[in-house]
């Protein structure tokens, strides 16, 4: 197709359809992973989980990375981390940050119900988190996948590039490695805010309580200072919910 557009199917239904054949002829999760994400999809915030084809080709993009150390900003009640702990097997190990005490203890109990042991939960702020990590790591990260906070995306990127120069200690993540960031489309108001976009309504634009004017404003800087930046190789994927991809070069 000689044309950059996204949308090659003539409707919705095409579309819906083309997806679900994509899903159904690509590598299935295990059993127990299906498992947490329907029991998720019953939960009040179900809609923090990525979805099971999300999850697929994280998994399936891991492993083509050959990654075996995943820091994982955001676990919710650990679905996402479930999938990347597949994917680095029993001899890597996935680092995941929780600002929520509930929802880390959620993913404790899920991880140690399915005998996962090689993933670590850490509670608080990953604003906060983050340095104190880089501090205590004896090796970087092969990985990084964002899914938090979204007004605090430009810094987490900012932290993660600041704590992996040459002058730190233990780099957080290493040379060459990959930054995922998920949401960074917001259902396609961050690219489109007019009135053309059904999903960009004056609620959902604004600052107030409710809105997401702030993430928005937040996930278009964080993009801009994602292919600005002249240390990451840049892919946005406009698939899910928009994938901001970086590849460190330095």
């Amino acid at each position: 197709m000689k044309d950059n557009g996204t949308h090659l199917y003539p409707n919705e239904q095409v579309s819906e359809k083309v997806t679900e054949y994509a899903f159904e002829h690509s590598t299935k999760l295990p059993e127990y992973i299906t498992k947490h994400h329907v029991w998720g999809s019953d939960q009040p915030k179900a809609g923090f989980m990525i979805s099971p084809f999300q999850t697929q080709f994280q998994i399936w993009f891991a492993r083509a990375l050959g990654a075996k150390r995943i820091l994982e900003i955001g676990c919710y009640i650990g679905f996402s981390a479930l999938g990347f702990s597949e994917a680095v097997g029993p001899d890597g190990h996935v680092t995941t940050l929780e600002f929520d005490p509930e929802y880390a203890q959620i993913a404790c109990e899920t991880f140690e119900k399915n005998n996962v042991k090689n993933v670590e939960v850490i509670v608080g702020d990953a604003n906060k988190s983050i340095p104190e990590l880089a501090a205590a790591i004896d090796q970087p990260y092969d990985l990084i996948f964002i899914d938090a906070d979204k007004i605090s995306y430009p810094n987490y990127l900012s932290l993660i590039l600041s704590l992996s120069t040459s002058a730190s200690k233990v780099r957080l993540l290493k040379p060459g490695g990959t930054i995922i960031a998920d949401n960074i489309l917001r259902r396609g108001v961050v690219a489109d805010k007019s009135s053309s976009n059904p999903n960009a309504t004056a609620e959902e634009l604004s600052s107030e309580k409710g809105g997401r004017g702030e993430q928005l404003v937040a996930l278009d800087k964080f993009n801009k200072n994602l292919v600005e930046n002249e240390r990451i190789e840049t892919f946005l994927l406009p698939l899910f919910d928009g994938l901001g991809m970086g590849r460190l070069k330095d």
